[in-house]
């Protein structure tokens, strides 16, 4: 394959960065005939001018531009996308409204765009970087520079060109790559469709969010809210589904299909729409008639199993269910007609599930693995909620691979009104995440009391915050315990017994056969002062497998010495998976639902922790941190004597 043109680059990062203008301009003009696709000036809308910055942000980025100006590209996209003011024609009247995120220099791009229906620097950017390059940086760790070099050596400018390059081992002939690269190429490339396809929760509930915001203020619009595998908190969630109560179907569907976020619309009728959005997944938005919405919120929570079993329950009762109700059906199994036709429609979910004989089943529990009978039964469990717990074992701080200061840290947890805050930064061999040395820990220590003392007092005299809890909150000194690949735990005893709480994790040596990885588990596990053993299977949802450890094995000891396993609420761990954490509490073992926070607003990450646990059929007494401190403490301190024989 002959080499391909080189992606010019932009200029080195050591020297001045160029402004959009100045860049801009070093660019030579386009041929005159040139036109930017796909809008113009007539058919331009928030829609098709969020792409096409979307497109400039990602071609900058292939170029190798500044970090800063690809970001403020996208966030100039999500800004005109989601914008309730037709921008294009704001323009056209000669008011350019003010955009959060946009600036003079972009603003100046989007009139460019309006009054000539064509945009300079956008049709040269696509001159100079085909489309396929920009599709190599959704490959997993490969990033700008490397798409450029294998471009510009080896004429790679598909996806396909790179997985034969890397098939061939073409790969590691280009300076600085290797044969490891290749193989991670390679996973990459396998995994890439399921990675499009499936979002975290995270990214979810910032689309559902953002739609729900745009849409209820539609005049008529009682509720929005999610359904499907969102609601049951899979872990991974495809399309979206959204359920609305409103009183005007059609004005919801005209409304949502117009949307700015919308890329494309894939059906639309008088009370359901779908479409794809810009960048986005596929949402489903179905319309619920006021006070009657119980079936379709059963129909449309699924899963599929669950409302398989539902229907069976009601055909035994002479009903047909859907999501428009209960449909009164003959002998025959069919919908009686006529005089003798009669559908019961529910407002609630718990009035349509009573109406099988069945109490309220939780969303997260719809899977089809024993909750019908567990109903039937009585023996649902009291599943735990994100106020049962009263602090988190497991944050970071800048003094490691945190971001926030301790006392930020610490400040943010009492705001939110936690008892306690174990503030857990890496031990010393993990150098990558800038763990402490035992000298370290002596300096964090003081701090850690100074702040203490400085909560205590404050307290005593009234000015703690508002949330704080009647007993008050201290932050407490942990850490975040390297098992090394010796198996060795990465600080000796005696400072161990030091520390409030400690939570051991596995981060190096995972390829290690089976047999060595569970004996390096369980010598934390066993250790008298390792209290909690952090994100056990040590996975990245959709990125890193699970630790190959004899989970029974695991399970058995830490019930045995009352070491607690985690439920990390971090939505790309989310470790203990829900079957394994379901697993545990059944084999007697404790947990502990943690953020794993590295900033501030990471503690919102406990809620996906919770939500994990919940489809776990976990309850609160399986929880540690839904102790009070002094209970917590007093568990920390006596694990020698919980050991069971």
């Amino acid at each position: 394959m002959p080499r391909a043109k080189p992606v010019p680059p932009v200029r080195p990062a050591d020297t001045d960065p160029l402004s959009e203008r100045e860049l801009a301009n070093e660019l030579a003009e386009p041929d005159d005939d040139a036109s930017t696709d796909p809008a113009t000036a007539e058919t331009l809308t928030n829609g098709s001018l969020a792409r096409i910055f979307h497109d400039i942000g990602d071609m900058l980025e292939v170029k190798g531009e500044l970090v800063f100006k690809t970001v403020a590209y996208h966030r100039a996209a999500d800004a005109l996308a989601h914008s309730p003011i037709d921008i294009p024609d704001a323009y056209r009247r000669g008011s350019p409204p003010r955009i959060p995120g946009v600036g003079a220099a972009i603003g100046d791009k989007i009139a460019e765009l309006v009054e000539t229906g064509r945009m300079r620097f956008y049709d040269r950017l696509r001159e100079e970087v085909p489309p396929s390059l920009v599709e190599m940086l959704q490959v997993p760790g490969l990033g700008p520079k490397t798409v450029r070099l294998v471009h510009d050596t080896l004429g790679v400018e598909t996806l396909e060109d790179l997985r034969a390059a890397a098939e061939s081992g073409r790969l590691r002939t280009v300076r600085g790559l290797t044969e490891k690269t290749e193989q991670s190429v390679l996973e990459g490339l396998a995994g890439l469709a399921a990675r499009q396809d499936r979002m975290l929760l995270g990214k979810a509930q910032r689309v559902i969010d953002q739609l729900s915001a745009e849409l209820r203020d539609v005049p008529g619009v009682r509720s929005i809210e999610p359904a499907g595998s969102f609601r049951r908190r899979r872990e991974t969630i495809g399309d979206l589904d959204l359920l609305a109560e409103t009183s005007d179907a059609p004005g919801l569907v005209r409304r949502f299909t117009a949307l700015g976020s919308v890329d494309l619309v894939l059906n639309r009728g008088p009370h359901k729409a779908a479409v794809r959005l810009l960048r986005g997944p596929q949402v489903d938005l179905m319309i619920m008639s006021p006070g009657q919405a119980g079936a379709s919120r059963i129909h449309f929570t699924g899963s599929k199993e669950h409302n398989v079993r539902l229907r069976a329950l009601a055909r035994d009762l002479g009903w047909s269910l859907s999501e428009y109700g209960f449909l009164r059906i003959g002998e025959d199994g069919e919908p009686l007609a006529g005089a003798d036709a009669e559908l019961r429609t529910f407002r609630d979910e718990a009035e349509a599930y009573a109406f099988l004989g069945l109490p309220f089943i939780e969303p997260e529990l719809r899977e089809d693995r024993g909750e019908i009978e567990a109903a039937m039964a009585g023996r649902l469990p009291h599943l735990i909620e994100l106020d049962d717990l009263r602090g988190d074992c497991h944050s970071h701080s800048d003094w490691s691979d945190g971001v926030h200061s301790i006392e930020q840290m610490a400040e943010e947890a009492r705001r939110r009104g936690h008892a306690y805050q174990v503030l857990t930064d890496h031990s010393q061999s993990l150098a990558i995440a800038r763990g402490l040395t035992p000298e370290r820990v002596a300096e964090q220590r003081r701090i850690v009391a100074e702040l203490n003392a400085r909560y205590e007092r404050e307290e005593a005299d009234g000015t703690a915050p508002a949330a704080t809890p009647a007993e008050g909150f201290r932050l407490l000194h942990g850490c975040e315990l390297e098992i090394r690949a010796d198996g060795r735990l990465d600080f000796p005893d005696e400072l161990l017994a030091t520390y409030d709480v400690v939570v051991a994790s596995l981060h190096v040596g995972r390829r290690q056969p089976r047999a060595e990885l569970t004996a390096r588990v369980l010598t934390a596990i066993r250790s008298p002062h390792v209290d909690v053993i952090a994100h056990p299977a040590g996975r990245m949802i959709q990125t890193r497998e699970d630790l190959d450890l004899d989970w029974e094995v695991v399970f058995g000891e830490a019930a045995r010495t009352g070491t607690a396993l985690e439920m990390n609420g971090s939505d790309h761990r989310l470790d203990l998976s829900d079957t394994r954490a379901r697993a545990a509490v059944e084999a007697g073992c404790v947990l502990t639902i943690d953020s794993d926070a590295h900033r501030i607003e990471e503690y919102e990450f406990l809620r996906w922790g919770v939500s994990q646990a919940r489809r776990a059929w976990v309850e609160p007494k399986a929880v540690m941190n839904t102790r009070s401190r002094a209970d917590l403490l007093a568990w920390t301190a006596g694990k020698p004597d919980r050991v069971r024989a």
